[in-house]
């Protein structure tokens, strides 16, 4: 389980295509820098488990199709930028909200709308996740605990959140252009209630 609160701003250096999966190879000091084999590092929003630790401050993890496939992990090659988050130990505080690290599907970066300090980004949300975001819930985005600020629906299903200066500054999400993919998992309680009350 993670929490959304991204900790530092990794690298990809390096990706071994499988067939039907891939190894990353990861650089990320704050990360790391307790990893072992078996834990669990979030990557843009998707857990995945460590490898080896490398010297270097870098981990190997695979991924596999599935994952490729329903993320935005498929496009990334050596030099991109990901947001990293360790699994959250039981005695810290939640800062954002409940993470799994299980990525519902991806959305798009459709606009973004910048103000003096902060700025909005607006992106597409698929419609069979729509009926899971409401105002002022959360969603997470790259694996950014992030408040829902304004729902639409017209052309398309969309969602939009607001960033301050620091999630500007050390997110992949800060400096992504329009048209940028980017991995969405919704609430994870609404899921839960849909499926009790079905």
């Amino acid at each position: 389980m993670f929490t959304g609160i991204v900790e530092e701003l990794g690298e990809v250096v390096g990706r071994d295509d499988l067939g039907d999966s891939a190894r990353f190879t990861i650089r990320g000091p704050v990360v790391t820098a307790d990893a072992g084999h078996g834990d669990s590092i979030a990557v843009n929003g998707v857990c995945l488990t460590v490898v080896e630790v490398l010297p270097g401050a870098q981990f190997t993890a695979d991924v596999m199709g599935e994952t490729l496939n329903r993320s935005s992990l498929g496009r990334l090659a050596a030099g991109s930028a990901v947001n990293l988050e360790r699994a959250a130990a039981l005695n810290s505080r939640l800062g954002g909200h409940i993470v799994q690290g299980h990525v519902d599907g991806t959305g798009q970066i459709l606009t973004r709308t910048p103000a003096e300090h902060w700025e909005v980004v607006r992106i597409g949300l698929p419609p069979d996740l729509a009926r899971y975001v409401v105002e002022k819930g959360s969603i997470t985005v790259d694996g950014i605990s992030l408040t829902v600020s304004g729902l639409g629906s017209k052309p398309q299903d969309w969602f939009e959140v607001s960033l301050i200066p620091t999630t500007r500054e050390l997110t992949t999400l800060g400096h992504a252009p329009t048209g940028t993919s980017v991995n969405l998992e919704v609430d994870v309680i609404a899921k839960y209630v849909e499926r009790l009350l079905a």
